[in-house]
């Protein structure tokens, strides 16, 4: 089972063993996803809708969605992705400490052999995603390619690019640089139906996966506690295999 940013009853921090807590390249959002694809496929191809509902700052997250993505742009098929907003300050009552989320970037890294954490600062960590979170809202209320992109911007900004998307300056450049309006035009209850959503489906932690009425917690990665105590990560390719077949139909 992927690490995840738990969020359900017990300690739930993020999505790790034990305690609960778990990414993307603007030219990863170019596959054929997305509402100008889904309205071209036709009857016979209808879209397939995934969501996922998903904190910024897990690091589990920025790894998982990746691979979804990258699997996504090879079936080259039509796949609606919507990634909503479980915000685990709320989730928990407080957001994911960075020195953890640092330690578990670090096992990623090493154990995985990704590089998807480069530019992940301690001094620039978001005190909240919320105002993150209603960016990404505004982008899919234009439509659902430009939804994905910022949703993978704005964890590339904070993992890989070393800026705060806590920081309301930082979010403006991002929605100015795709003609986005100002955040006095975000829609400010999306974040909260998103929530409220995830609860009434019992959603798990981040991320938490939907294809259709079948859900799937944490799909890429296989997560464990090693003899001391520490975080051991591979790729669960039994796990993303039953995944990526759901969605290829």
């Amino acid at each position: 089972m992927l690490g995840v940013d738990v969020g359900r009853g017990g300690d739930a921090a993020d999505c790790t063993p034990g305690d609960g807590s778990f990414h993307g390249v603007r030219s990863l959002a170019q596959a054929p996803i997305g509402e100008d694809v889904e309205m071209s496929a036709g009857a016979d191809h209808p879209a397939t809708t995934l969501e996922v509902f998903a904190d910024i700052t897990c690091p589990f997250t920025h790894v998982g969605l990746k691979r979804v993505i990258e699997h996504i742009a090879e079936i080259g098929r039509p796949v609606a992705v919507h990634v909503r907003a479980w915000p685990l300050e709320w989730v928990n009552g407080s957001g994911l400490d960075v020195t953890a989320v640092e330690m578990k970037a670090k096992a990623l890294t090493e154990q995985l052999g990704v590089d998807d954490f480069s530019g992940l600062r301690h001094d620039r960590w978001p005190t909240s995603t919320v105002p993150a979170l209603e960016l990404a809202a505004a982008a899919y209320a234009r439509d659902m390619s430009t939804g994905l992109q910022i949703s993978l911007e704005v964890r590339a900004a904070l993992f890989e690019h070393g800026l705060d998307v806590g920081d309301l300056d930082v979010l403006a450049r991002i929605a100015e640089q795709h003609g986005l309006p100002g955040r006095e035009q975000w829609p400010k209850d999306a974040v909260a139906s998103d929530y409220e959503e995830g609860r009434r489906r019992g959603v798990s932690g981040s991320p938490h996966f939907w294809v259709d009425h079948d859900d799937f917690f944490c799909p890429a990665l296989d997560l464990g506690r090693d003899a001391d105590g520490n975080l051991t990560a591979r790729l669960d390719t039994e796990g993303l295999a039953a995944f990526f077949a759901r969605i290829d139909g």
